[in-house]
């Protein structure tokens, strides 16, 4: 865009050296020809010694002056050559300047003026367009619903966010599940100089409720129409956007345009890129009125103050009324009624250049808009196919869209030098939580990783659940990352109840993850398996902040937390939920054990009974788990009477004792100091001891470990001695802060551990 800009202005400027410079030399030779007020010629031939006003002088001025009028004469005809050549380039580079449709024109919102012609190509990059103030607040709505428009409006906040050199404040309106997510989302991303409110949606369905709408978007692509009404009353202006947009500029530019805004003018739209409002493209095709082909609302710059008092509620529920009598519904939301606003109001237009809102949906001319890459300002995917649009550049565009889906969003946290951000206190607390830290301290990364905030996208995928009418339902926990993808099938078919996965996962790793789970019938068969993504950051894998994440994230009154290595016996699921109401868990603090078991054969016959489950066993098929390794984490489960037990027994806390347990979801939660492999379980079934858990066996329930390669954080652990040294120093201090805690109850821990 900068070339362009520049072989403009040396266009110009030779056509005003062509135009101005023999003016000025003429007048100021004929000037300069004056002496007493009488003309002094400039001839050769008049010019003759003998004349009485002849001097020395005069002579070498006027041989001076001939000189220069024939090197400006020179110049000129070699500027004139230039000129001509680019004109006649001309036709053929700017051929898409001159046309209306598609153009990249600026707009003007006058019709008349368009027509005539007056207004000149792509002037906005190349005028002097008023600045944006360095720390001038751009405002950005968004409307947002869902688990999957969550999802875009990530990819389009990145796109914004690449470019900016601005403080951003992000009005969204959303509902109660993007609320969730969002909020999480933001609060954990930590970028400076953002700042976000939410507008509730649902409050706003009973204005727009009355107007019946056949787009996909459904209620919530009516809600711009009511903008004016629910962003605060102080705020002038605003840029609304779909999130179905990519930026490929610094946003400012485009709020830049407020600032061209003339009259009446308060709204900045580009003109709708097909020929759905030109009513032809089949047969009684019967489109909402539009002003020619109609306007684009997936970007939007709206005069807010201008807007109220013209009465924007007043005019647009107006027209919505009288044109629903005859068409009877809206076929693309919004748009439908903004066009048929500003076809009885045209000057309400500021048009915008079509390279603002490039729409990629089939059968567009969105190519006419842009010569070269840096012609893209947005890219709008404003087909119910998105990615998958027929586009002769879609390639490109697809790239441009991934790029920024996949990109490191913990990139994104970078200050804006020279713009104080607003105080936060989180962020404040965290920088004095890390500033009391010893850098010097050899476990410094481990003590770090604690108050390291990972930033987390909940429900990553459609969440749908209905809960029990007994109140006795359960959620199986557990926490994976990229190399445990392919447990997650087996696990759903071996456990039809609701699941909470928290995965720790890259932002490219997290768009794989989404077209693996869209590729499984099984997957997308389990609407009741919440997919929380907390993104990777650090050395180490945060085991017991994901488990956290995990739990906090359940909608039902009771959890087993488990691993996703494990398989669950067949029928699991309603087993636990009978042992709820058998053994009154909602009113007492149990915690009930499924005893662990393993195999380590890839290829396992599961077995479908107890009965059949003790046959491997002593076949040497099965062994009870970490046998061979880890005997003390599992051994108070008591394997031996397990095997002839009936009924529910009861076990004593041991030293490393490490089951996996049903609890109520108020139990507490893990402690976040233990990353990586070591005590990260352990720790937990302490603090229930130390609350008074009592461990109580399930007879007939049991879990099956499944073979798999080491972890890289139990390889760190065997094979670095720091980090054996730093676990150890952690155990301690935690072993500290219970007896601190919990008092003299606790003293049992140091004990229990000094003689193990």
């Amino acid at each position: 865009m900068l070339g362009i800009c520049r072989g403009r202005r040396k266009f110009l400027a030779a056509s005003l050296t062509v135009l101005f410079v023999p003016a000025i030399t003429w007048i100021y030779l004929f000037a300069g020809s004056f002496e007493d007020g009488k003309p002094v010629s400039l001839s050769p031939l008049e010019s003759q010694p003998h004349s009485p006003r002849y001097t020395a002088s005069s002579q070498r001025e006027r041989e001076s002056l001939e000189v220069r009028v024939r090197e400006v004469e020179e110049e000129n005809r070699v500027l004139r050559k230039q000129l001509s050549l680019a004109q006649s380039r001309g036709p053929a580079h700017h051929r898409a300047n001159h046309s209306k449709t598609y153009s990249m024109e600026e707009g003007t919102g006058d019709s008349e003026s368009l027509r005539a012609g007056i207004v000149a190509g792509n002037s906005s990059e190349c005028g002097q367009q008023p600045a944006v103030e360095k720390c001038e607040t751009i405002h950005v709505a968004i409307v947002c619903a869902g688990y999957n428009a969550s999802r875009d409006v990530v990819t389009l906040v990145k796109s914004v966010l690449f470019h900016r050199r601005n403080p951003l404040h992000f009005h969204l309106i959303a509902d109660a599940i993007a609320k969730q997510i969002l909020a999480t989302l933001f609060q954990t991303w930590m970028v400076p100089a953002v700042r976000i409110d939410f507008y509730d949606a649902d409050e706003l369905k009973s204005e727009v409720s009355w107007i019946p709408n056949k787009h996909y978007s459904g209620i919530y692509g009516l809600m711009k129409l009511v903008l004016t009404k629910t962003l605060p009353s102080n705020l002038e202006r605003v840029i609304v956007l779909d999130t179905d947009i990519t930026f490929a500029t610094d946003i400012a530019e485009l709020w830049a345009v407020f600032h061209k805004f003339k009259g009446q003018q308060v709204l900045g739209l580009v003109e709708n890129q097909s020929d759905w409002y030109l009513g032809n493209l089949w047969k009684n095709h019967r489109p909402w009125p539009a002003l020619g082909r109609g306007y684009n609302t997936g970007v939007i710059l709206l005069l807010l103050d201008k807007l109220r008092k013209m009465k924007w509620e007043q005019m647009w529920r107006l027209t919505a009324e009288r044109e629903l009598m005859s068409m009877l519904s809206t076929s693309l939301a919004d748009q439908d009624i903004f066009n048929a606003v500003i076809k009885q109001n045209p000057f309400l237009v500021y048009q915008l250049p079509c390279f603002w809102n490039v729409q990629l949906s089939d059968h567009t001319r969105s190519e006419q808009c842009y010569r070269d890459v840096s012609d893209l300002k947005v890219i709008h995917w404003n087909s119910p196919k998105k990615l998958r649009v027929k586009n002769k550049h879609v390639e490109f565009f697809r790239n441009l869209y991934l790029t920024f889906l996949e990109y490191d969003g913990n990139l994104l946290r970078r200050e804006l030098f020279g713009c104080p951000s607003e105080a936060d206190v989180n962020s404040e607390n965290l920088q004095k939580q890390l500033s009391e830290l010893d850098e010097d301290d050899l476990c410094y990364e481990f003590r770090r990783e604690r108050f390291t905030v990972h930033r987390t996208h909940l429900y990553f995928l459609h969440y749908e659940y209905e809960p029990a009418s007994d109140n006795t339902d359960v959620t199986l926990v557990a926490q994976l990352s990229m190399d445990r993808l392919q447990m997650l099938e087996a696990i759903c078919k071996h456990w039809e109840g609701p699941i909470s996965l928290a995965l720790y996962l890259s932002d490219a790793e997290a768009q794989q993850f989404l077209r693996y789970a869209q590729g499984s019938e099984v997957l997308m068969s389990r609407h009741n398996v919440g997919y929380h993504i907390v993104y990777k950051e650090g050395q180490f894998y945060p085991v017991n902040l994901l488990r956290n994440v995990a739990m906090k994230h359940i909608s039902t009154p009771y959890m087993f937390l488990s691993d996703i290595d494990f398989l669950p016996m067949y029928g699991l699921y309603e087993y636990l939920r009978k042992s709820v109401i058998q053994l009154d868990l909602a009113n007492t603090k149990k915690a009930l054990i499924v005893p662990a078991f393993e195999t380590l054969r890839y290829r396992l016959s599961f077995p479908k009974s107890k009965a059949e489950l003790l046959s491997m066993l002593d076949m040497g098929t099965l062994f009870t788990f970490r046998y061979h390794v880890w005997t003390k984490g599992h051994a108070p489960t008591n394997f031996a009477k397990w095997r002839t037990a009936t009924t529910p027994y009861r076990v004593e806390w041991e030293a490393d004792f490490e089951p996996y347990v049903v609890v109520r979801k108020d139990c507490p939660e893990y402690d976040r100091r233990f990353v990586g492999f070591g005590w990260n379980k352990v720790a937990h079934i302490m603090e229930l001891d130390a609350q008074e858990y009592e461990f109580t066996v399930l007879p007939n329930a049991y879990m099956i470990h499944m073979p798999h390669a080491p972890s890289f954080d139990i390889t760190k652990f065997r094979s670095n001695k720091q980090y054996r040294i730093c676990l150890k120093t952690l155990k301690e201090e935690f072993q500290q802060d219970m007896s601190r805690h919990y008092g003299f109850a606790a003293l049992k821990y140091l004990t229990a551990e000094n003689n193990s």
